[in-house]
């Protein structure tokens, strides 16, 4: 079976940094299925159209990964768009098909979202949820968002963040939830080295290396 690690958690969790980094020491193809939808919610935006969710479905349907530029969708704005769109059965639905394609690889892959465990790579033979404190994270979030020039106070980053684990939580198509065979990984406490030293200690006991 195809080496598929199944990471998911929050906004801000630290999960992207994890999963660029297992896939960079098991070179493994990546994807931030975040950036999916931030994409989609981005094109919705530049086209006023955030609020009509036939132009978020055709947007996803039209999406290209090879066309994904990470460092434009990084923005607060960009995330909070996603999360609208996100929230859409349909939405979610046009981009099912390109997120299990990368999964499929040969050799595998790390996937890292909302629902990767739960719905997209429910066989996945490595599932990581990670999390860490709703004041932890926005911490995180506020002094990235201060390095790209960001003026957002931490009580907007926190209040963001709040917002969008109820609708990442509260939505009715595919809800962030930790899967039954995940394994929990707070990050509250644990640096980068700390969390990076967790995670392949579950990724190397998962596939029976350690």
């Amino acid at each position: 079976m195809p080496l598929v690690i199944a990471i998911d958690g929050p906004a801000a969790s630290g999960k992207g940094t994890l999963a660029r980094r297992i896939a960079q020491t098991l070179a493994l193809p990546h994807l931030d299925t975040g950036l999916l939808y931030r994409a989609v919610g981005v094109r919705c935006l530049e086209d006023g159209l955030l609020d009509d969710e036939a132009a978020s479905i055709a947007a996803a349907r039209m999406l290209d990964l090879a066309t994904l530029d990470p460092e434009a969708l990084r923005g607060a704005e960009a995330g909070a768009a996603a999360s609208v769109v996100a929230a859409r059965p349909g939405v979610r639905a046009a981009l099912f098909d390109l997120q299990r394609a990368f999964a499929a690889r040969d050799g595998g892959a790390v996937l890292d979202g909302r629902d990767i465990g739960t719905v997209i790579c429910p066989d996945a033979p490595v599932k990581l949820f990670v999390t860490a404190a709703p004041e932890v994270r926005a911490q995180r979030r506020f002094k990235e968002l201060a390095a790209r020039g960001s003026d957002q106070t931490l009580e907007t980053v926190l209040a963001d963040i709040r917002e969008r684990d109820a609708r990442d939580s509260g939505r009715a198509s595919a809800p962030l939830v930790k899967a039954e065979d995940a394994v929990l990984l707070d990050t509250s406490k644990l640096d980068i080295e700390e969390a990076f030293a967790a995670a392949m200690w579950v990724v190397r006991v998962k596939t029976g290396g350690g």
